[in-house]
C-alpha cells in the first residue's frame, strides 16, 4: 500500500483573513499556534484544523504571514523525511526545504516534482 496524505496547508500573506474565509466557507475551526518551522508560517499565526472537522479525516493548517508565498500544499507521511527528499531528487525532483526543524518530534520537507509541482513530506524526526 502507498503512503497516505497526512496533512494539508493553505498559506498566504494574511493568515487571519484566510482562516476567516475558510472557516466561513467550510465550517472549519482553528487552534492557532506555531507551525513546525518559521519557514512554513510566521510564529503564532498557524491555524491547525482537526481532521474530524474536515470530513475527510486529514488534519490541516492555514497560516503564512508577510513574506510567505501563497500556496496550497499537501503532505505525504513518510518514515524518514531526509530519505524521502533524497529519493525525490534521485527521481528528477528538486529539494526546496528540509528536513525542518533540525530537532524535535516532527519533521517536514518540501520538494518540486519534475514538472515543478510542490509536495510536502512529513514524519518523525531522526
Amino acid at each position: 500500500m502507498g503512503r497516505p496524505v497526512v496533512h494539508f496547508e493553505i498559506i498566504g500573506t494574511g493568515p487571519a483573513e484566510l482562516r476567516g474565509y475558510y472557516g466561513a466557507l467550510f465550517g472549519w475551526e482553528f487552534q492557532t499556534g506555531d507551525a513546525t518551522t518559521e519557514k512554513v508560517s510566521q510564529p503564532g499565526t498557524y491555524g491547525f484544523v482537526d481532521g474530524s472537522t474536515t470530513g475527510a479525516g486529514i488534519n490541516g493548517g492555514v497560516g503564512g504571514g508577510p513574506g510567505h508565498e501563497p500556496r496550497v500544499l499537501f503532505y505525504v507521511g513518510v518514515p524518514d523525511v531526509g530519505a524521502a527528499l533524497r529519493e525525490a531528487e534521485s527521481l528528477g525532483g528538486k529539494r526546496l526545504m528540509g528536513p525542518e526543524p533540525a530537532s524535535g518530534d516532527f519533521t517536514v520537507g518540501h520538494f518540486a516534482d519534475p514538472e515543478g509541482n510542490v509536495v510536502g513530506v512529513a514524519g518523525p524526526s531522526a
